[in-house]
């Protein structure tokens, strides 16, 4: 009896009736929405295919979807010798680590430029605000990393100037402006400590806010190559990722024009194939963990868009 009392006493769901024209928008939404998503894609898939094209193909008919007379010729040149993959390590490890502290940083910052017994609040937003509209130049810049900090050849070049920036301090600001304060001053009577109140209470509710800085600081790093390419010129370095696929298509344009490249066929430097070879191998990762955090980016952003 009870079995059968349960289940009459479980409602069905509300299953609301569209009319046609309610229809005939969702239909034509579904359209467009598919459409534009094959529009974002296919360029990807284009270079996926072309870059399995041999080199002559690609130059008698152009880019190709579906790769004509198969060939692995472009990611023999790019992987060869293994140096790739040192780069691809050190490329994660900067990318994890920056990441990582660069959270850290930007989550505290945040939240103490929002507590409001915290006196120097404005003062300092308003200096993190100034850097963001006026810069020193090249010239200055280079002088302060390589003369004053002494970080000419090293990996804390590339890795300390993407740890935070002015857009994304204002952008955690604002995430933790949806906070309510009382929460603080709840921690505060029951005797926590401001690090114990940050990490206990707060930085669980900033989830969404940790996945979309979180991303933008992980694409950075990712794609990071003119930091490398200004202090990391020592040949004993390994190089990230990107300044190591820019470093590898400009040697072969370089040979192609040179007096050794007059002995050496098209087809043997596989240029235009190359070049769809390191996008390939560039974005890949990137694309293959966005999804992951897709949600949170999406919530984030309207979040960081709406408080203000």
């Amino acid at each position: 009896m009870s079995d059968k009392t349960s289940k009459s006493q479980v409602k069905p769901a509300v299953k609301i009736k569209l009319d046609i024209s309610d229809r005939i928008i969702r239909g034509i939404g579904y359209v467009f929405v598919t459409f534009y998503a094959l529009t974002c894609i296919f360029p990807f898939l284009l270079i996926v295919g072309t870059s399995f094209t041999n080199e002559a193909v690609i130059r008698a008919e152009g880019v190709r979807l579906i790769p004509k007379d198969f060939t692995l010729r472009a990611y023999e040149m790019v992987t060869g010798g293994g140096i790739i993959w040192k780069s691809y390590i050190l490329t994660i490890t900067l990318t994890l680590v920056g990441t990582a502290i660069g959270l850290s940083v930007i989550a505290m910052t945040g939240y103490a430029l929002q507590r409001k017994d915290f006196v120097l609040r404005n003062t300092i937003s308003f200096f993190i605000y100034f850097t963001s509209l006026f810069q020193a130049g090249l010239a200055p810049y280079y002088l302060l990393m390589t003369q004053t900090y002494h970080l000419k050849d090293s990996y804390f070049a590339v890795l300390l100037p993407l740890l935070m920036s002015p857009w994304l301090i204002i952008l955690m600001k604002n995430f933790v402006k949806s906070i309510p304060f009382e929460i603080t001053e709840s921690g505060k009577i029951d005797g926590a400590g401001d690090m114990k109140i940050f990490t206990a209470l707060i930085l669980p509710m900033l989830k969404p806010a940790l996945a979309t800085i979180g991303l933008f600081l992980a694409l950075g790093y990712w794609n990071e190559w003119y930091q490398s390419s200004l202090f990391l010129s020592s040949k004993i370095l390994v190089v990230p990722l990107q300044y190591n696929l820019y470093k590898v298509v400009n040697e072969v344009q370089s040979l192609k024009n040179s007096v050794a490249g007059q002995y050496i066929t098209l087809e043997d430097i596989p240029s235009e194939g190359l070049k769809m070879a390191t996008a390939v191998l560039a974005t890949g990762p990137i694309v293959l963990f966005y999804p992951f955090v897709q949600r949170y980016f999406i919530g984030g952003i309207t979040v960081g868009a709406v408080k203000g």
